[in-house]
């Protein structure tokens, strides 16, 4: 994947990450007044090789670094499919975040979901990047620190009682009415490029 398209996928995914809607507000940053929260975050790579074309049905062969070929039906929203080529290289990059915090009670529970897509300009080799967020806030209604048991109330009203993993450290620091935020990004960017001479 060219340097540019994994910049602007990173870029990408972190403004959409921290700019949801209204509801979505950044974790706070001062060390006195922050509550716990935490990131997690996986990236899969894959490269392979264009082993066969078929315009007319808009299929494409891929051949993986293991020696694996997978055909694949390529939508008509691709755009420069036919700029694609027999020996050219596919690169693609997914993230997959979350981002789990707790603040301070000021909004009730929501869900809110944003997504974006970028695509090369016409007679380019396909390229594309995808990004969607989809960010849900719950109450806090009750908590029982002893038997690390937190009960929220999400945006349909509904409660749940959840058991919190004892690696979550500053548990006693989440209090009735606080807002659990758990942020969810998925970005997946595509690139198809000529072979290294």
């Amino acid at each position: 994947m060219t340097q540019s398209m994994t910049t602007r996928l990173a870029a990408l995914a972190v403004v959409l990450t921290v700019t949801v809607p209204a509801a979505a507000q950044a974790p706070p940053k001062s060390a006195d007044t922050a509550k716990p929260g935490m990131v997690l975050a996986d990236v899969v790579k894959l490269t392979a090789t264009v082993e066969g074309i078929d315009q007319g049905n808009r299929t494409v062969t891929l051949k993986s670094a293991g020696g694996r070929s997978t055909t694949l039906k390529v939508d008509k929203a691709v755009k420069n499919f036919d700029q694609v080529r027999v020996g050219d290289k596919l690169a693609a990059e997914y993230i997959d975040a979350i981002a789990i915090f707790v603040r301070k009670a000021g909004t009730p529970p929501s869900v809110a979901e944003t997504a974006a897509v970028e695509l090369a300009p016409k007679g380019k080799k396909p390229a594309g990047i995808a990004v969607e967020t989809t960010e849900v806030t719950a109450a806090v209604e009750n908590i029982n620190y002893d038997q690390r048991l937190v009960t929220l109330r999400g945006p349909a009203g509904h409660a749940r009682t959840l058991k919190v993993d004892p690696r979550v450290e500053r548990l006693r620091e989440v209090k009735i009415g606080d807002e659990l935020v758990i942020r969810h990004t998925e970005a997946l960017a595509i690139a198809v490029m000529k072979p290294a001479s």
